[in-house]
């Protein structure tokens, strides 16, 4: 691969910490990213476990084929009614400031941007990454490179450029005006992603609101063609003959339709809230715990899932495969019913419309009485992954004061030594293997240390016609003794505060 000389404005001259010059920096860490490109989705595929179930949610999923070929020239994306699913050829592109150190964390960036690309349904041909201070304002990467990177899509044969970064909508423009092909950002792909992903009907809403609140200020138009009504008296006022306008422009009415359609989506997403905050009250009137399950995409929260519940929720090695968030019932060993919660991945730089969006989906982890926080130990840099998740959870309210476990997910392909780094820096840890089983039953136990147990004593006869209330007894609370009398059940054991109160009107009726 032979690279044109480095952009005027960011000089070759600097040398990284070996002394070698950026230029050769820059090619090592693309020639690694491309040797590694997809592993999101490569290495060995998906391999499932006797607790994922049958997966048909995959099946379904992998019938959607993408095919080359299919033309993917500059659009008004406004008049675009169908997407078509197409195998699109990607240039990835990069920008980093310092030395090795600098580089190392753009490589790590920059795979997983090229696992982005794949696992929205792309064919990652090549990748040029700059040494640059700062962004141009510009066309993001300067004059120069930017020829360089034009020069680059027509070698290869590209139809797409993705940014490893989230542009600007002048620097798109200017962007796509030098290399001729759709300039993509690194926000627009984790949002097209997640648009394929959802299966819901609350998930494709808050999906459709981030993509909308995203395109609003990026709406491009095209000449003196997107005048669509006769302006008449619509000129600015004063202006006077031969300055009248000729009305509302296509552009201004698709921003109107958008905004539109944004105000309906909120409606809907507030619609749908009641519905999930009653079935949140009823868990709690019933005192049926939460434990939440968070952490970076791709990290093995589904599978954890279907370890701990034989659920079978989707698993795909694949970024963002689970959107739509699960819940499901698990009992401790004692007994004490729990229910999971397998929520959305996140990801370093997470476009601020999905949190925004997925708002009220999140809160699920604020209202959970533990939060596993679940980690790929065999990744890169799973400190960073911990901090990106971090930074999104504390956006969250309530999440601060629920205790968090971290789960090193991966054991049986991580490094001992990173294991051993992480455990000593994080406060509680377990380290666990989803697909073997290592360290599931240790998990299960810490999870029935840390649920809040029953104080309430209680040593009452309930009524044959509630049988509801010993089953809720069952179920929420802890049972020493239980006998069947005439009069009714007899019940000694430690039940919550309302259970308690409920069980005394019913035996005093």
């Amino acid at each position: 691969m032979t690279h044109t000389p480095q952009d005027p404005q960011a000089p070759t001259t600097e040398h990284g910490d070996d002394g070698r010059s950026a230029q050769a920096i820059a090619n090592d860490v693309v020639a690694r990213v491309l040797a590694r490109a997809g592993t999101a989705r490569s290495e060995g595929g998906t391999v499932h476990t006797e607790h994922d179930g049958d997966q048909l949610d995959l099946e379904e999923r992998s019938a959607l084929r993408r095919v080359g070929g299919l033309s993917t020239e500059l659009e008004d994306v406004t008049e675009v009614e169908y997407r078509q699913l197409r195998l699109e050829r990607v240039v990835l592109v990069g920008m980093y400031s310092g030395g090795e150190a600098a580089a190392r964390e753009a490589e790590v960036s920059l795979r997983e941007l090229a696992a982005l690309a794949e696992t929205a349904g792309s064919q990652v041909l090549d990748g040029l990454l700059q040494r640059r201070q700062k962004p141009d304002p510009g066309t993001y990467l300067g004059s120069g490179k930017a020829a360089e990177l034009a020069g680059l899509v027509r070698a290869v044969g590209a139809d797409t450029v993705v940014a490893d970064t989230e542009l600007a909508p002048s620097q798109r423009r200017a962007l796509e005006d030098i290399v001729k092909v759709k300039v993509v950002d690194r926000t627009a792909l984790i949002l097209d992603i997640f648009a394929q992903h959802a299966k819901s009907r609350e998930g494709k809403a808050q999906v459709e609101l981030a993509q909308l609140e995203y395109l609003l200020p990026r709406l491009r138009g095209w000449g003196e063609s997107m005048s669509r009504q006769a302006g008449g008296q619509v000129g600015s006022a004063g202006a006077g003959m031969g300055s009248r306008g000729p009305g509302e422009t296509k552009i201004e009415l698709d921003r109107r339709r958008i905004r539109n359609r944004m105000a309906k989506l909120r409606r809907e997403i507030a619609a749908m809230e009641p519905a999930r905050v009653t079935k949140r009250l009823e868990r709690k009137r019933h005192a049926v715990p939460n434990v939440a399950i968070a952490g970076y995409t791709n990290a093995g929260k589904s599978s954890l899932l279907n370890a701990l519940t034989d659920a079978g929720v989707l698993v795909e090695n694949a970024l963002f495969a689970t959107l739509d968030p699960t819940v499901r019932r698990a009992r401790t060993e004692d007994g004490r019913l729990y229910t999971l919660a397998d929520t959305v991945g996140f990801v370093r730089h997470l476009p601020h419309q999905l949190v925004e969006a997925f708002r009220s989906t999140l809160e699920e982890v604020g209202d959970a009485a533990l939060l596993l926080h679940v980690v790929d130990a065999s990744h890169p840099d799973p400190e960073g992954q911990i901090a990106a998740v971090r930074e999104v959870l504390a956006e969250i309210p309530g999440v601060e004061d629920v205790p968090e476990v971290v789960v090193l997910n991966k054991a049986d392909v991580a490094d001992p030594t990173v294991v051993g780094r992480i455990q000593r820096r994080e406060k509680r840890t377990v380290v666990v293997s989803a697909h073997t089983g290592e360290g599931v039953a240790e998990l299960r136990a810490l999870i029935a240390s840390e649920l809040p147990r029953p104080q309430v004593e209680i040593d009452v006869v309930v009524p044959y016609s509630r049988g509801d209330l010993v089953n809720r007894v069952h179920q929420a609370g802890e049972i020493d003794h239980e006998e069947h009398l005439e009069a009714g059940t007899l019940l000694r054991g430690r039940v919550d505060e309302a259970l308690a109160a409920e069980l005394e009107r019913a035996a005093a009726s």
